[in-house]
């Protein structure tokens, strides 16, 4: 009787689609970060822990990390359809039940616990995402038990094995956008033998609870934590609007920092700054937060992006921007036009969601496999048509229309933007009077 294949196992339909995705996925955004893979543990098994703000991409984006596989979980309700079952067993994601399940249906996790541990004795990375549930914000969410427990009994049935949760923090530019940035900072990682271990006083509970907490601090400290209150949009527009000013005054323009650096740093200082100010003089960081709120409205009222505030050299980005999309507009315009069938699915799905969250998601693989099948139809056609040289070359030049498409809708946006700024004075005004008051708190 042949040995029933585990879902760690190797299997060499998914190791070749893997260098697909994770090309096409490199290709989704233009820029994607990862600092401090150094402090990934090479001793021992490994559960990724990272916070959840966007959809499939967070999983993907863990994925891409380094070439080794790795498994993951993902909630039980759309393991539901036999079909959809098979296919996330082929991906490596295996079913876990959530609280809002129901109490006899959480009790089935027993079984993905015991997988897990499987998959974690043969030193395969696992992924669990603490939090439960996304959410499009740079904010965190109270962590819930599941990794803990799969840890500790992993740990319990692995003794001579080191076992690490290690946190990671992922800070997109836009959770909505294609074509966005992504961060991805390697926390400190917990190994979870020498932790049981410092606290043998302590129940397993107990313990649980006091990892949840060391995690909850490592997780914030390696995002962007913005406190998810009635203050969050203000102070996110404050971090905006202040970054090209803070990352000049903390000299991480010096050419030393990679700019996704640059500007988180100078971020997490600029809340840090609004919450001392908050404890301090409640009466000036209200005055700070108001501005904020009020330039908030103000730009979602003339959908001005943030890209337009925060841009380091505004005059020079313009001009730019104008030359590449003249430079390029036969080309633009062609990559415009043969995307579309792949636009208008996209928007057609959009309003089937309830969670816009899953844009980039819905937007990723709609590109990931309906382009290729264009791209032959498109080049079939081109020959059929066209001398074979033009049909050559237009075949040569698809593969990249949808980078290009996006790309040049992009800077067409974000020139409409720009303009949209220039013009509002008193949006700039306000920005204005943010940037005197936080220059002035550390004068």
């Amino acid at each position: 009787m042949a040995k029933e294949k585990k879902i760690q196992d190797y299997d060499i339909t998914y190791s070749l689609l893997r260098h697909y995705v994770d090309f096409t996925l490199k290709l989704s955004y233009r820029n994607i970060r990862y600092v401090g893979r150094e402090k990934i543990p090479q001793d021992g098994a490994v559960i990724y822990a990272p916070n959840h703000t966007n959809a499939l991409m967070d999983a993907l984006i863990i994925l891409a990390m380094d070439r080794k596989p790795k498994v993951f979980v993902a909630r039980a309700d759309i393991f539901r359809k036999p079909l959809f079952a098979k296919i996330l067993h082929f991906l490596k994601i295996m079913p876990i039940m959530r609280l809002r399940d129901g109490f006899d249906e959480v009790k089935k996790n027993q079984q993905t616990i015991e997988k897990a541990v499987d998959v974690l004795h043969d030193k395969v990375p696992f992924c669990i995402f603490p939090e439960g549930q996304h959410q499009a914000k740079y904010s965190s969410l109270p962590l819930s038990k599941g990794i803990f427990r799969i840890a500790f009994q992993a740990q319990e049935l692995m003794p001579d094995m080191p076992l690490y949760i290690v946190p990671v923090g992922m800070r997109y530019g836009s959770f909505f956008r294609f074509r966005s940035t992504v961060r991805v900072e390697i926390g400190d990682p917990i190994n979870v033998g020498e932790f049981i271990a410092s606290a043998p006083q302590h129940t397993p509970q107990e313990q649980m609870n006091m990892m949840k907490d060391l995690l909850t601090e490592r997780m914030k400290s390696s995002i962007l934590y913005i406190p998810n209150d009635e203050d969050y949009d203000a102070t996110y527009e404050i971090c905006a609007a202040v970054v090209k000013m803070q990352v000049r005054r903390l000299g991480l323009d010096n050419g030393s920092h990679h700019a996704l650096d640059a500007h988180f740093k100078a971020n997490k200082h600029t809340v840090e700054e609004i919450i001392r100010l908050k404890e301090e003089n409640p009466a000036l960081a209200a005055q700070l937060l108001s501005l904020g709120r009020e330039a908030f409205e103000l730009r979602h009222r003339d959908k001005i992006s943030l890209a337009s505030v925060s841009i380091k050299y505004p005059v020079l980005s313009r001009v730019l921007k104008t030359l590449f999309v003249l430079a390029t507009l036969p080309y633009g315009i062609a990559s415009l036009l043969l995307t579309l069938p792949i636009k208008a699915v996209c928007l057609y799905v959009f309003t089937l969601l309830k969670d816009s969250a899953f844009r980039n998601s819905i937007r990723y693989f709609l590109n990931l496999v309906l382009w290729p099948l264009l791209t032959i139809i498109y080049a079939i056609a081109a020959f059929a048509t066209l001398p074979w040289m033009w049909a050559l070359l237009l075949t040569v030049l698809l593969p990249p229309m949808p980078v290009m498409a996006h790309e040049v809708w992009r800077l067409v946006r974000l020139a409409g933007s720009d303009i949209r700024l220039l013009a509002n004075g008193h949006l700039r005004r306000k920005y204005q009077q943010i940037r005197d008051m936080i220059l002035k708190l550390n004068t």
